[in-house]
């Protein structure tokens, strides 16, 4: 199982995910990080038992600039969505959310 990555860049999504995962959980919870192979893509999921996202905030989360917290600059996801996209030609999306229960996110890579 191999996909070729930029390590800095992989390490600050996942660095990201996980903080947002651990706010998100307000101190108290579960975070899991499940990866596998699948055919022709390497697929991690980042789950978390925090808040989970509202539905009216799910088509917005990725938007620069779009935050719930009281402070940061809404960047984090954006950046996150960029870097896999654009330098690993891969996808980063909402598996699942429901609120007071937790969310997964999914980040798919090609394998080379």
């Amino acid at each position: 199982m191999i996909a070729k990555i930029s390590g800095p860049l992989f390490d600050w999504v996942i660095e990201n995910l996980l903080k947002n995962a651990l706010d998100a959980m307000e101190g108290r919870g579960q975070i899991s990080v499940n990866m596998q192979e699948q055919k022709d893509k390497i697929v991690i999921d980042v789950k978390d038992s925090g808040k989970g996202i509202s539905k009216q905030h799910l088509d917005k989360i990725f938007n620069p600039g779009f935050t719930t917290k009281k402070r940061g600059w809404g960047l984090g996801l954006s950046l996150c969505k960029r870097i896999i996209k654009q330098y690993h030609k891969g996808e980063l999306f909402v598996l699942a959310s429901e609120p007071g229960r937790g969310t997964t996110f999914r980040i798919v890579l090609p394998l080379n």
